[in-house]
């Protein structure tokens, strides 16, 4: 372990193989946006706030984003660096043992985010721009490869191509992200660097995010590390009713549990505290984990 400029130890940072299934990493969701469809930390005060709840509550890693994932107002890559680049610069001097990540799809954002301290790079937008990856080679950070069934990044899921319940969403999906993976190894990235996301909620219905996570176990059977970034999605709200954002809590920490037992290895979540309990419960269940206190009937 370094030492520090006052000769204290230096934490080693988060490192994704420690990102495995029945004990999961946590990602905590840190939006530098406006218009955020759940919550936002607007300013660099806020989105540092934020960072400490998260890691303080369990989180290994913080997903910084500037870009909202839907429809709104159009934002340059240059507007995106600004949003995002002053606070992962922050967050790396401030918590050297968070694994910080970057919600882009663009590679000119993710070269200056690797500058300023980022280790792994969010694409939730499917290799849109294929020069992602030789960023993240470039730099020997990870990549997270997703799906979107062609959806071009900041639109909806509207009349998508696999019909209402089709079951070929999941065979679409895993070779998608295979795909993206191979291209990402073929780019330099070291294998153990590549996570995959089947990515519920974009460029599907409710229908085809439930089916994904029934089917979990064929995206953890590839070997790579599954994300599952499932945090009060529509898809949530949709099982339980007419609900929006704010109540779907509950719903997310019952897909999470569901989520856990069959093998994801990273979760990304706005509510850290809760995903952290539901990971120490579910892995007690398991097996995978024991309990952390336990004198019930022993004395």
């Amino acid at each position: 372990m370094r030492g520090d400029a006052t000769g204290q130890p230096e934490a080693e940072r988060f490192e994704l193989a420690r990102a495995r299934p029945g004990t999961p990493a946590i990602m905590a969701v840190i939006n530098r946006t406006t218009d955020s469809f759940y919550e936002s930390a607007a300013t660099l005060d806020a989105a540092i706030a934020a960072v400490e709840s998260a890691t303080s509550a369990g989180a290994q890693i913080v997903d910084i984003g500037g870009v909202r994932a839907g429809r709104g107002r159009g934002i340059s890559a240059a507007e995106e660096i600004d949003r995002v680049c002053p606070t992962i610069d922050a967050v790396a001097r401030s918590y050297p043992h968070v694994l910080i990540s970057v919600d882009t799809w663009r590679h000119e954002v993710a070269e200056a985010a690797c500058r300023a301290g980022a280790g792994l790079l969010n694409d939730t937008w499917a290799g849109v721009d294929p020069k992602l990856a030789e960023v993240a080679a470039r730099n020997d950070v990870g990549i997270v490869c997703s799906h979107t069934g062609g959806l071009d990044p900041r639109t909806d899921a509207h009349r998508n191509r696999y019909g209402l319940q089709a079951g070929d969403v999941v065979d679409s999906t895993v070779s998608g992200v295979i795909e993206l993976a191979e291209a990402a190894l073929a780019a330099g990235v070291r294998e153990d660097r590549i996570i995959i996301d089947p990515t519920p909620d974009f460029g599907k219905n409710t229908y085809h995010s439930l089916r994904l996570l029934r089917e979990l176990e064929r995206f953890t059977a590839t070997g790579y590390p599954v994300l599952l970034a499932i945090s009060r999605k529509d898809f949530v709200g949709e099982a339980i009713g007419e609900v929006g954002p704010q109540d779907r809590l509950y719903g997310t920490i019952a897909a999470t549990a569901l989520a856990i037992e069959k093998g994801a290895a990273l979760i990304r979540t706005h509510d850290v505290r809760a995903t952290a309990d539901a990971i120490e419960v579910t892995a007690a269940i398991t097996g995978q984990g024991a309990p952390k206190h336990t004198v019930r009937g022993l004395r």
